[in-house]
């Protein structure tokens, strides 16, 4: 290479932009390769290695700017919690850890591309910035953006200045890090669709390293784009399945959805193991049994647990004091009515809804602890057993949480739920034999004495 000089290149780059002590290009700043002419390098002008840092750090600085990456500097791998903020189930637990793991691989390697997936608030966006923030310390040019902003920022370009858009474009396509938060919730647009499949082509191809976060489910996304982030040797891919560390069901709690506010007064030290009705041995125990077992999930929520018994038996209070004992404890719980609920997700069809019906559905199915009274006394519609089957599968995949009452024998339950529900791994099943509550008493020592009394 040649050190370029006021003479060599009339108005080329400017001279002094070098380090002065520099042995390579004395302080010019800027080299010409000396190459043949017809080499494809021939003439071009190139950064000396003295000012390619100062001209990198420049462009992070901006890009960091421009990314107002300063509201999210609090999100380090540091200030993350591998572990999660609240009781987990072992498999979120263990998909926040393995996204942790691979988001701090991934910032130092930047190799491929990292593609988290996840319902609101189960950390996603933490571990985006983290990164973001982790590379940009590094001196690594890094573009944070959620998917809307990037398109209203290729918008306000595109508008009568065709020059000024390709610039903005083909910097995106070229950043070294790109990161894009929340893809999906763009308004998708041909426009916009087109726009982010050429982008996300050109990195693909180029195996440019990009993180990309979604509430979406893979099948949710644009076809040409979803084969791209299904390419696992390209992709590294993982589904956080840790609830809203924002209290996810409170949401969802101010509507009528949950009703676990009519079962305040319905707890563990108000429910009665009946002792004193003179239940026969068998039904005591079955009492007892439901009762322990309660507890137990209420203290440490783990599997599922199913209460099986006629109406009035306690298998409602039981499941509502679950649920009040994990809120007391400050852990929120979804309390809903099997009927309530599918009346609640058909309304969310209704084009007026003020939430819809696919985000809806994300936060019931993966809510901390999910307790659906009365399994069965809803009208088994082909659409109400499918979205049941697909909110109980989701749930016995991911293993969350989930406490089920119903007064129907499991031979009429949909044989898809049946066998989850006999999965004696992940589920126990605690019938209770006990007669209702508020019926006729049994025949017992109290009936032999009216009919004594009466003779």
């Amino acid at each position: 290479m040649r050190i370029l000089s006021n003479i060599e290149e009339p108005g080329g780059p400017p001279t002094g932009a070098g380090r002065p002590d520099c042995p390579i290009c004395g302080g010019v700043g800027y080299l010409r390769q000396n190459v043949p002419v017809g080499d494809p390098n021939f003439g071009r002008v190139t950064p000396c290695a003295c000012v390619r840092g100062a001209l990198q750090l420049q462009v992070s600085e901006r890009l960091y700017r421009f990314s107002n990456m300063d509201r999210l500097k609090h999100m380090t791998f540091e200030s993350f919690s591998p572990r999660g903020r609240i009781a987990l189930s072992p498999i979120a637990q263990k998909s926040l850890e393995q996204a942790y793991n691979l988001a701090h691989s991934f910032a130092q390697t930047r190799a491929g591309w990292l593609f988290l997936e996840g319902g609101y608030g189960c950390g996603k966006t933490h571990l985006a910035a983290a990164i973001a923030n982790f590379s940009s310390e590094h001196g690594i040019p890094t573009m944070f953006l959620t998917a809307p902003d990037l398109l209203d920022w290729l918008r306000a370009s595109f508008e009568g200045n065709d020059d000024r858009f390709s610039q903005r474009f083909e910097e995106i396509r070229q950043v070294p890090l790109l990161i894009l938060d929340d893809f999906g919730t763009q308004n998708a647009t041909p426009w916009a669709q087109e726009k982010l499949f050429q982008l996300l082509d050109f990195r693909y191809l180029n195996k440019t390293p990009t993180v990309i976060t979604t509430n979406l489910r893979l099948e949710e996304i644009e076809g040409r784009i979803r084969s791209r982030l299904a390419d696992t040797e390209s992709v590294n891919r993982v589904r956080i399945l840790a609830p809203d560390y924002r209290q996810p069901v409170k949401e969802l709690g101010s509507t009528e959805l949950s009703t676990l506010n009519l079962h305040s007064r319905k707890t563990f030290a108000s429910f009665s193991p009946r002792e004193n009705e003179h239940l026969t041995p068998e039904e005591s125990k079955s009492m007892r049994v439901a009762l322990d077992h309660s507890r137990r999930m209420a203290e440490s929520p783990l599997g599922w647990l199913v209460l099986l018994g006629s109406y009035g038996c306690g298998k409602t209070h039981l499941a509502a004091a679950i649920a009040n004992q994990r809120e007391a404890m400050g852990f929120p719980s979804l309390f809903v009515v099997v009927p309530d609920l599918l009346d609640y997700l058909r309304s969310t069809f209704n084009p007026s809804s003020p939430v819809s019906y696919d985000r809806s559905f994300e936060e019931i199915r993966s809510s901390n602890l999910l307790v659906l009274d009365d399994l069965g006394a809803q009208n088994a519609t082909p659409w109400a057993r499918e979205k049941l089957f697909q909110l109980l599968n989701h749930r016995y995949n991911a293993e969350l949480p989930t406490v089920i009452t119903t007064s129907v024998d499991l031979a009429e339950i949909d044989p898809r739920v049946r066998t989850r529900l006999l999965d004696k791994r992940l589920c126990t099943i605690c019938g209770i034999t006990a007669p209702p509550f508020h019926g006729s008493k049994p025949e017992g020592a109290s009936g032999k004495k009216a009919r004594r009394a009466k003779v």
